[in-house]
């Protein structure tokens, strides 16, 4: 890793074919804390005063791109799933296997664990980013010692669907020039936090600036869908969690309603649910103390 102006060290690893970028703070010989971003989300969202709460806490803490998505590669010659075809396979469950799966991103947060010389961590994840912490815990117990499961589902058809001002935030491409992204980020925000927490809207334009600068790719977005909707329901390989399990939900969110924290916690054995009064389907500023208080408490 090479140092930098930065409060965290920075570096890229190549896992199965794809190069990881991820930034890492903290000493690496505290416990590990690996954190999985969501849809199209690249790793400052998870914000770097989050990270080094975290990190003050006595944690070696890693935040990464997934594949697909901001400073991490693109898998070579993949094709783009057709966004009208995902569309009908909400309601008709049939999709054709896209250019790769939820299985394929936790193998490779599992691989960059390895490539920085961690076989074990504490693993979080929210909204997809909880989805691929879910298959990591099930498919890879040897090598995650808890896991925090934020404002996730199991992908049980039954579930309640987002509100339709939240889905279409998922359907609708957004702006490629650089103002209209920003705008059309913080939309986005403001849509998905729900109505109790405003959101921090410097932080969030910071956020959508980093992501321009970082660079775009829609196409990421639609095949990340895709393997989301692939994934379909995963209860059955949620009931073979062994790993101590906090699941953290808002009761606000508007994409993945509160019976899928419900759903999450009941198929996993022994975990524990907390819903969170008012939070939508982002950590405000204001619930950051007590989402790290809980995460560090589950994962002593």
């Amino acid at each position: 890793m090479q140092k930098n102006h930065l409060p965290y060290e920075s570096g890229v690893i190549p896992v199965r074919g794809i190069e990881l970028a991820y930034h890492a703070f903290g000493r690496r010989t505290d416990p590990a804390f690996l954190l999985i971003m969501g849809l199209g989300t690249q790793m400052v969202a998870w914000d770097d005063a989050f990270c080094l709460q975290l990190m003050r806490r006595g944690y070696y803490v890693i935040r990464f791109d997934n594949r697909d998505v901001g400073l991490s590669g693109r898998p070579a010659h993949a094709d783009v799933p057709d966004l009208a075809a995902l569309e009908q396979s909400l309601t008709t469950g049939h999709l054709e296997r896209p250019p790769y799966t939820l299985d394929d991103m936790a193998a490779d947060g599992i691989g960059l664990l390895q490539g920085v010389g961690i076989q074990r961590a504490h693993v979080a994840g929210v909204s997809m980013g909880g989805m691929i912490a879910q298959v990591m815990a099930s498919d890879f117990p040897q090598h995650v010692r808890s896991l925090t499961s934020i404002m996730s589902s199991t992908g049980r058809p039954d579930l309640p669907p987002p509100t339709p001002e939240a889905l279409a935030v998922l359907l609708t491409p957004f702006p490629t020039d650089r103002e209209g992204y920003i705008e059309s980020f913080v939309r986005t925000y403001r849509i998905i936090s729900g109505p109790v927490y405003p959101i921090n809207e410097t932080r969030v334009r910071r956020w959508a600036q980093m992501h321009f600068e970082n660079g775009l790719n829609p196409d990421g977005i639609t095949r990340q869908l895709a393997a989301i909707l692939y994934a379909g329901d995963r209860t059955e390989a949620l009931r073979r969690i062994t790993a101590p399990t906090l699941v953290l939900h808002g009761d606000a969110d508007p994409l993945f309603s509160v019976a899928c924290a419900h759903a999450t916690a009941d198929a996993i054995p022994g975990a524990r649910l907390e819903i969170i009064p008012g939070m939508g389907h982002v950590i405000p500023d204001a619930l950051w103390d007590f989402v790290v208080d809980q995460m560090v408490a589950h994962a002593c």
